[in-house]
């Protein structure tokens, strides 16, 4: 795909991850204390948020001639060039998703919540910002 297309394509990919984006600050605003619907919820958010994150970086890596396929991959380079600054939180949140697809209980749903409040919320927003300056 020539790189005109491609940086079309992040763009498009930024349009929804935008969106989902939104979506998710909604969730976190919201009290999931005693409601397991609305935790999970806020869970099943930053899964597709995350699914979003990892495949808009890596359109934005290939239309800089970088080609990269698989997630830990992607996030790797990102955090080389400067896309994402914890590239470790990046890597935890890629384990979170994985254990996510397998297993899911209200414990593993509390722990994720508590991951996703202190740390995954902080590395969507700093990409969210830094992108949105790169349009």
């Amino acid at each position: 795909m020539k790189n005109n297309l491609k940086e079309t394509r992040w763009k498009q990919r930024f349009t929804n991850f935008e969106k989902a984006y939104r979506s998710f600050q909604d969730a976190l605003g919201r009290d999931t204390a005693n409601d397991e619907v609305l935790r999970a919820g806020l869970v099943q958010n930053f899964e597709f948020l995350f699914e979003l994150a990892w495949k808009m970086l890596k359109d934005k890596l290939e239309a800089g001639g970088v080609e990269k396929m698989l997630p830990r991959d992607v996030i790797q380079e990102a955090f080389g060039v400067g896309f994402v600054k914890d590239g470790r939180v990046w890597l935890k949140m890629l384990d979170t998703r994985n254990k996510l697809s397998h297993t899911y209980d209200e414990t593993m749903s509390k722990k994720t919540e508590k991951e996703i409040r202190e740390k995954y919320a902080i590395v969507f927003a700093e990409l969210y910002e830094y992108l949105k300056k790169s349009l």
